[in-house]
């Protein structure tokens, strides 16, 4: 499938973030929370839907449970070149522990997503430290996810599933954040992960005269710096700046900026507004166009591993339609969020819509664009 591994790592960084970067001495309310998402863009739509219920059992111990599926539908354009278009359903449920000793939180998780052709589980554990008087907190994860690859040589009607390899992925994780002033709150991530196994896309092929499949490196390993603060304004918003970095062995180099602005109104209503800026180079053995077949050790043609930018411009509006609670319900809201995602390519070609039966000779096409649009919609009860 054409996200398969940004869904791996997805799941990953997911795990990752279950660590919690507040106060280490307090486990969070109880809470119910219903979700539902859409993305459209680039021959690409994906509906999710997802449920969250979290608990706690005593004043040390926390569950949480969450169930979520995605439908996705099309293609994106550098598979609908050599491949049908797709239709699938991925089903994920995961189980979170929470444990909180003196001013330490102690969480581990398991993970499991299945669709067709591809099967994921993930382990993690992590921990947070608050200390100084709960000025500083300290946190620290491990996620393990092994995956199962496979290549349906049929329809999405009628599915023939080829497995065709697995791979490892092991993901580190630290960070510090640190209360400066009484309106000013500062912190810093350091990611590593690492990848061994198949890691190419069986619906991805290169081009040259005659297309033919991908060869990936079988090892992968990246590393992501997140600086990020937020400052408290005296009429109770707050403004937060990040800047993350990102390199990995492929070649890749990414620089993410992003700026949000968050304002409350009286007790009930919350607006928040967000500009993203995200940048990276292309893969060492990238290239839209190849000379001839097997010209280098390695060759990919996926768009996700060429240069490229986008810009994401997003708001959000929370509505607190129970404030002062309800029967059992502390507190009940209502989000919707809505995000405006341009990407452009700079050396990715679209060779579905300008291609020889166009009149464009190889490596002549038009550079890809497109616009991506994503809603999410979710419903939160705290008891």
């Amino acid at each position: 499938m054409a996200h398969r591994h940004i869904i791996a790592r997805a799941a990953v960084i997911a795990a990752l973030l279950l660590i919690r970067s507040t106060s280490a001495d307090v486990l969070p309310d109880n809470r119910a929370d219903v979700f539902y998402s859409k993305y459209s863009g680039g021959g690409m739509d994906i509906t999710g839907y997802s449920a969250t219920a979290r608990a706690k059992i005593t004043e040390n111990f926390a569950l949480e449970a969450n169930y979520f599926v995605d439908k996705v539908s099309g293609a994106s354009v550098d598979v609908i070149t050599s491949a049908s278009p797709i239709k699938d359903e991925r089903r994920q449920k995961s189980g979170t522990l929470e444990y909180l000793h003196d001013k330490t939180t102690y969480t581990a998780s398991y993970m499991s997503s299945v669709e067709r052709d591809y099967i994921s589980e993930t382990a993690s554990f992590s921990l947070s430290q608050s200390m100084f008087g709960d000025l500083t907190t300290v946190t620290l994860g491990f996620a393990r996810t092994n995956n199962t690859v496979g290549d349906n040589g049929g329809t999405s009607n009628k599915p023939d599933i080829t497995w065709v390899g697995h791979a490892l992925t092991r993901a580190y994780s630290g960070g510090v954040s640190q209360i400066i002033t009484k309106n000013f709150i500062a912190g810093v991530n350091l990611q590593v992960i690492t990848d061994a196994g198949y890691l190419a896309n069986p619906y991805r092929e290169i081009r040259y005269l005659d297309p033919t499949n991908q060869v990936y490196p079988d090892t992968h390993t990246s590393t992501a710096v997140q600086v990020q603060a937020k400052y408290y304004l005296p009429y109770r918003a707050a403004v937060t700046g990040l800047y993350r970095y990102y390199n990995d062995t492929w070649g890749v180099v990414g620089n993410t900026y992003e700026l949000d602005y968050t304002h409350p109104i009286r007790d009930k209503w919350i607006f928040e507004g967000r500009v993203r800026y995200y940048k990276q180079s292309a893969a060492s053995f990238y290239s839209d166009l190849f000379p001839f077949a097997f010209s280098q050790n390695f060759t990919a043609r996926d768009q996700n591993l060429a240069a490229l930018d986008n810009t994401t411009i997003g708001a959000k509006v929370t509505y607190a339609f129970l404030p002062d609670g309800w029967k059992i319900f502390k507190r009940g809201t209502v989000t919707a969020d809505v995000s405006r995602i341009r990407f452009n390519y700079q050396d990715f070609r679209d060779i579905k819509n300008f291609g020889v039966a166009q009149g464009f000779a190889p490596g002549t096409e038009p550079l890809y664009q497109f616009n991506a649009t994503v809603y999410q919609l979710y419903l939160s009860m705290y008891f």
